[in-house]
């Protein structure tokens, strides 16, 4: 990977698990800087892997050569403001975007630069098991695009999309999809518990589970999602009833609803942030 002197504006649970991958994977921990309000953050930041680190946005987004802007969606228009007013060296420098429903149109709106990268990664890439979309329009260099997949592969897989509104989709199918699989989960436990497991047992049940089953989808490259299910699934038997009666309530189409929901509603962001 290209090493580049690295800033990243905003140093919540995503910087963090980012920056522990890079520095994991090798990257240089001195070409690295993070920013943010709270200065105990920041600190526990350069104890644990001794970055650079600064409450001034300024000094960060002038030294770096690639910035990840990583504040919260409602705060970016603002911080960008800000460093806009300050006369921040933006020109020429990398801009990557993990922050959900800012479309790359807005971002140069609001910063007055081109060379952009929008990503959206899921919260799973805190234990190096994320899953980020990536989306960059044509005139980006391979170089920058190299640059960005690499910083997500180090905590997780990387998929580029085509075109930006797909980026939504990759939303409504990764990002917010560790909710839905939690939901699931939490719904399996409660009825566990109702039939007479402890909390903790349930849990263990519970999660074991997931993460087998999730572990037989990796393992099982060349067999569908439907044929796994069909491997546990014995004519007449208990699995089969379960399943039947999931089908019968209307599974298959509730999920595509719910995810279309989430489309719609990342696209109402867009217009919005």
């Amino acid at each position: 990977m290209e090493e580049k002197k690295l800033a990243f504006i905003g140093a919540g649970n995503m910087s963090r698990s980012l920056i522990s991958g890079l520095i994991q994977s090798g990257y240089p921990a001195h070409l690295i800087m993070a920013t943010n309000r709270s200065a105990d953050k920041l600190e526990q930041l350069a104890a644990d892997f001794g970055i650079h680190t600064s409450q001034d946005n300024r000094q960060a987004t002038d030294w770096a050569q690639a910035i990840v802007l990583a504040v919260k969606p409602q705060m970016m228009a603002s911080m960008l403001a800000d460093l806009q007013a300050q006369h921040a060296q933006l020109k020429d420098k990398l801009l990557i975007s993990i922050a959900a429903g800012i479309s790359v149109t807005r971002l140069q709106e609001m910063t007055g630069q081109e060379r952009i990268i929008r990503t959206m990664p899921n919260t799973p890439s805190l234990l190096g098991l994320g899953m980020t979309g990536l989306y960059a329009r044509a005139h980006i260099a391979q170089s920058d695009r190299d640059y960005a997949e690499h910083m997500m592969q180090a905590v997780g897989k990387a998929l580029w999309v085509s075109d930006e509104d797909s980026i939504n989709h990759i939303i409504s199918a990764a990002g917010s999809a560790p909710a839905y699989f939690f939901l699931f989960m939490e719904a399996m436990a409660t009825q566990a518990i109702q039939s007479g497991f402890s909390e903790q047992d349930a849990r263990l049940l519970v999660q074991q589970t997931a993460l087998g089953a999730a572990n037989m989808v990796v393992a099982n490259p060349d067999t569908t999602l439907g044929e796994l299910r069909a491997q546990v699934t014995s004519k007449g038997g208990t699995t089969a009833e379960a399943i039947r009666h999931f089908q019968e309530q209307g599974l298959e189409q509730l999920v595509a609803d719910a995810m279309t929901a989430a489309v719609t509603r990342a696209r109402e962001l867009e217009t919005q942030l």
